[in-house]
């Protein structure tokens, strides 16, 4: 549908001169002259064809809790909009500032794993696995790597959005595609995200059809799965877990503070829950300042009743975390987690695919 705009028209042949430089970009790669590098432990890229939101956190960190009890992980990421450029390994002192909203984000839930960032990733690789053997990683996720060619994964895992598939949208700047889509074929699976509920089986067909994979490739779907609420601020008030259930029945109005590629999902899950929801929007990513704080506040006191909250997504809980807020917002202020939820039955098969190649990698690297 977006095709049929007067933008859209103007801003085509951008599109194609972008896209010859892609092309020729990527058959440099497969030509061999620009060269991407391999290494001895299984390294899983998780990525897209599209800029913004398809879901490549919640997707990541379902790898590690399905992989981290078993084996030494590390993930490793660009750091999307951090104020800092070098490789940093997260410690006590990170923050969404210093390794980008995403990545603290994972290194807050799971302590146990080693979170990196670096723009350049065969470097952070190499950072990663000089580290002393105890806490060197023996499994490897490349967040949103799937155009950085320089390393070759072991495994790659591309997602799209089932609500735009990347083979009804157009190269950068008249779609959103960072390059073409025939360039799927490096995926060894596909996941559709955020699908509806609702899918029934001609859709689920008409998906994979109008996907086109190749033989070897595997197809999943899910959609998100929204937790309970919880507190961004847990000192400020004894309230350990929230339940939308609750604000429903009690009335409770609703003010959504959003820095999100896309947050129709999250707008319209919060709505069956809400007669009143209020937003407050920003960009993607976007670093909170003392008038956003002052904005929100306002907002809040607008509402003449005291069954009110602020929710928000976790990957913005993080970084409003970073700065100083007002005691009147931190207890009314709550985060909403997400998890990927498999359809079709088909988690168990997805869960034996990545348990089986990281032994098989493991294995063959040893008999080698």
């Amino acid at each position: 549908m977006f095709r049929h705009n007067h933008i859209y028209t103007v801003l085509l042949p951008l599109s194609w001169l972008y896209g010859g430089i892609i092309r020729l970009r990527n058959k440099l790669f497969d030509w061999k002259i620009f060269p991407g590098e391999s290494f001895n432990v299984p390294v899983i890229s998780i990525g897209n064809l599209a800029v913004g939101g398809t879901g490549k956190t919640p997707h990541t960190e379902y790898l590690v809790r399905l992989l981290s009890k078993q084996y030494k992980m590390a993930v490793l990421s660009r750091g999307y909009q951090r104020k800092t450029k070098q490789y940093l390994l997260a410690g006590a002192g990170a923050s969404a500032q210093t390794i980008g909203d995403e990545p603290f984000q994972m290194h807050r839930k799971f302590p146990d794993i080693l979170v990196a960032v670096d723009k350049n990733r065969r470097e952070g690789i190499q950072k990663l696995l000089n580290l002393p053997e105890n806490q060197r990683p023996e499994v490897i996720l490349l967040d949103d790597a799937y155009q950085h060619r320089y390393v070759k994964p072991s495994l790659s895992i591309l997602l799209t959005d089932s609500k735009r598939l990347f083979t009804g949208d157009a190269l950068l700047p008249a779609g959103r595609l960072r390059e073409p889509a025939s360039n799927r074929a490096r995926a060894d699976i596909v996941i559709c995200t955020k699908c509806p509920e609702s899918l029934k089986e001609q859709d689920y067909e008409r998906i994979t059809d109008e996907l086109q994979l190749l033989p070897h490739q595997e197809l999943y779907f899910t959609s998100y799965q929204y937790k309970g609420l919880l507190p961004v601020f847990p000192e400020s008030h004894n309230i350990k877990k929230e339940s939308l259930e609750r604000l429903k029945k009690e009335d409770y109005s609703i003010v959504l503070v959003a820095g999100l590629a896309n947050p129709s999902d999250l707008k319209a899950y919060l709505q069956a829950y809400t007669r009143d929801l209020q937003t407050i929007l920003y960009s993607d990513h976007h670093f909170f300042t003392a008038s956003d704080c002052l904005a929100i506040e306002e907002k809040l006191a607008k509402i003449n009743h005291s069954r009110k909250m602020i929710i928000t997504s976790e990957k913005d809980a993080v970084r409003l975390m970073g700065i100083s807020l007002p005691e009147e917002i931190k207890k009314h202020l709550f985060y909403l987690p997400v998890e990927p939820a498999f359809h079709l039955n088909q988690e168990y098969l997805f869960i034996l695919k990545i348990e089986n190649h990281v032994k098989e990698f493991t294995r063959n690297r040893i008999l080698a």
